[in-house]
């Protein structure tokens, strides 16, 4: 998900695709431990898709204050 498509979600969309995303990197994590992950690459990339998540989130938290 990149972060021109994450500004276009309103904050509810967004922490509903946080949760998404870390539930995701769980059970990929649980996978990877018992062997079953062919992919690990996908482990980076959810990592960096939470962090850019909890990012825009954290702005657009920050704006709307600001903005009312």
């Amino acid at each position: 998900m990149t972060t021109k498509e994450i500004r276009e979600l309103a904050p509810a969309e967004i922490t509903t695709k946080l949760r998404e995303t870390r539930e995701k990197l769980l059970q990929l994590r649980l996978r990877k431990q018992t062997g079953q992950v062919e992919k690990t690459h996908e482990l980076r990339v959810l990592r960096k898709d939470v962090a850019r998540l909890e990012t825009l989130l954290r702005e657009k938290n920050q704006k709307a204050p600001a903005a009312a």
